[in-house]
C-alpha cells in the first residue's frame, strides 16, 4: 500500500464521527474488523485495477465537496403513487416523523444501533460478513469503510410474503452533507420482499447493502438515484443467493457527478438465479460507473446483466463486469451485455467485461457495444412527422427498454419509465441552451 493511501485514509476516517450504538457486542466487533481490513487496504487511486476508469478523488477528501439540492418543482417524487411502507433518511439520518410506522406483517424492520444492542440478534451473523468476503480477489475499501463507520441503516428480516413494498427514501438538505448507511436484508425459505429505493441521500454518500436469500426466497429492488447533480456516491449490495431463490435488482441513474455501483452477487445454491439490470442518463461532467462480480458456486444457476446508458456533452459511463463459474457450476446460464448510446462525439464509454469460466457444460456470454444513434430509424421517424427531438427521444427509450423489461412490477417499471421520458423532454427542451456542464437538467 502506497503512503498516499494510509495518509488518505487517516484524513478521510478522523473527518467521520464515530458510528454509534454499543461500545461492545457483535456490532462493536464487526465495525473493529472492518476497520482492521480497511487499514490493510488504504483509499484507492487512479493507479488501482478496478479505479482506472474512475477517479476517486471526490469519494476519498475528507470533506464532503459541495453539492447543491435539485428543485424539482411540482413534480411528484418517484414512486409517491405506490402504496409502499416509507422510511426516509435525511442527510443519512433517520426521519421518524417522516417515515411510516414500521410495522409490516411478515416482516420485521428495526435501526441498526437497536439492533446491536441485542446479543441475539438475527442481523449478528449477517452485518459485514457478506461486505468481507465479497473483498476476495478485489479490494473493496469503501465497502469497508461504510462497515466501520456507519452511522444507520435497517435490518430488514422477511418470513413470509411482504403485503406492500419498503421504500427507503434518501433526502439531501445539507450542501456538504457526508451520509454513510448500512443495511441487512434477510428472506428466509419462500418469502419474498420488494424494496425501493429513491433520493440523493446526501452531497456524498457511501451506502452497503448485504441480502441473503434463503432456499426459494425472491428479493426485488428497484433503486433511483436522485438528480442532485453535484452528488457523489459509492454503494454496494452484496448478495448471497441460496437454492432456487431470485435475487433481481435495477437501477435508474439521472444526473450526478460521480456514481460508483458496485455489485458482488453469489449464486450459492443449485438453481439460484440473479438479474442485474441499469439504465444510466447523464449529462456534461457525469461520470456512472457499474462494478459488477457474479460467482457461480452451484450448479444450474442463471445470472443475467443488463446494463445501458445515454451520454451526452462529454458524460462518461463506466462497466466493469465478470463472470467467474466455478468447478462445480455445471448447466451455468450466464448473459452480460453492456451498451452505451452517445449522443454527440464528446461523451465516453469505457467498458471491461470478463469471463472466467472453470466449468465446461454451461452457457456463457458477454457483449459490449457504444454507438450513435440510428439516423435511418431517426429520419424514418421524421418523415412520419414526429419531431425530431421526439423522435430521438422514442430511440433513446427503446434502447433502454430492456434493461427496464428485468423490473416484475408493471406499476413501477411505469413510473421508470415516465421518469425518463421526463428528463428526455426536460433536456430536449433545453439543448439550445444546455452548456458542456450540463446546466439543463
Amino acid at each position: 500500500m502506497l503512503q498516499v493511501q494510509k495518509d488518505a485514509l487517516a484524513a478521510r476516517l478522523a473527518a467521520l464521527p464515530p458510528a454509534p450504538g454499543p461500545k461492545a457486542g457483535w456490532l462493536a466487533d464487526a465495525r473493529a474488523q472492518a476497520e482492521v481490513q480497511l487499514a490493510g487496504q488504504g483509499l484507492p487511486t487512479k493507479r488501482d485495477e478496478y479505479w482506472r476508469y474512475t477517479d476517486p478523488a471526490g469519494l476519498v477528501a475528507p470533506d464532503a465537496p459541495a453539492a447543491a439540492r435539485f428543485d424539482p418543482g411540482d413534480e411528484a417524487p418517484v414512486f409517491d403513487a405506490i402504496d409502499r411502507l416509507k422510511i426516509v433518511f435525511v442527510d443519512g439520518v433517520f426521519d421518524a416523523a417522516a417515515s411510516d410506522d414500521l410495522t409490516l406483517a411478515g416482516v420485521t424492520i428495526e435501526r441498526l444501533t437497536a439492533a446491536g444492542a441485542d446479543d441475539q440478534h438475527w442481523a449478528a451473523p449477517l452485518y459485514g460478513v457478506l461486505a468481507a468476503q465479497g473483498q476476495q480477489p478485489v479490494a473493496r475499501p469503501f465497502a469497508s469503510l461504510t462497515t466501520a463507520r456507519a452511522r444507520e441503516g435497517v435490518m430488514i428480516r422477511v418470513t413470509g410474503q411482504a403485503a406492500r413494498p419498503v421504500a427507503l427514501v434518501y433526502e439531501h438538505r445539507a450542501k456538504t452533507s457526508d451520509a454513510v448507511l448500512h443495511h441487512c436484508i434477510k428472506v428466509e425459505a419462500g418469502a419474498s420482499l420488494t424494496l425501493l429505493e429513491s433520493g440523493p441521500a446526501a452531497a456524498r454518500f457511501a451506502k452497503v447493502m448485504e441480502v441473503d436469500l434463503a432456499e426459494g426466497a425472491e428479493f426485488h429492488h428497484i433503486r433511483v438515484q436522485g438528480r442532485d447533480h453535484d452528488r457523489r456516491a459509492a454503494t454496494h449490495v452484496f448478495a448471497r443467493i441460496g437454492a432456487g431463490a431470485l435475487f433481481k435488482t435495477f437501477t435508474l441513474t439521472a444526473n450526478g457527478r460521480l456514481t460508483r455501483n458496485e455489485a458482488v452477487i453469489d449464486l450459492a445454491g443449485p438453481g439460484a438465479r440473479a438479474h442485474l439490470a441499469g439504465a444510466a442518463v447523464g449529462d456534461g461532467d457525469f461520470h456512472h460507473d457499474d462494478t459488477v462480480f457474479i460467482t457461480h458456486a452451484a450448479p444450474a444457476c442463471e445470472s443475467r446483466q443488463v446494463f445501458k446508458k445515454v451520454l451526452m456533452n462529454g458524460a462518461v459511463g463506466v462497466f466493469q463486469g465478470k463472470i467467474l463459474v466455478k468447478p462445480v457450476a455445471q448447466k451455468t446460464d450466464g448473459y452480460q451485455i453492456s451498451q452505451s448510446l452517445l449522443l454527440d462525439g464528446d461523451s465516453q464509454f469505457l467498458a471491461k467485461p470478463e469471463l472466467e469460466i472453470y466449468a465446461d457444460d454451461v452457457k456463457c456470454s458477454h457483449g459490449s457495444t457504444s454507438g450513435a444513434i440510428d439516423e435511418t430509424a431517426l429520419f424514418y421517424l421524421q418523415s412520419r412527422g414526429v419531431p425530431r427531438a421526439a423522435a430521438q427521444s422514442l430511440l433513446v427509450l427503446a434502447f433502454l427498454a430492456e434493461t427496464i423489461a428485468e423490473i416484475s412490477d408493471e406499476a413501477v417499471a411505469e413510473d421508470i419509465r415516465s421518469r425518463l421520458e421526463g428528463w428526455l423532454q426536460r433536456h430536449a427542451a433545453g439543448s439550445g441552451t444546455a452548456s458542456a456542464s450540463g446546466s439543463a437538467r
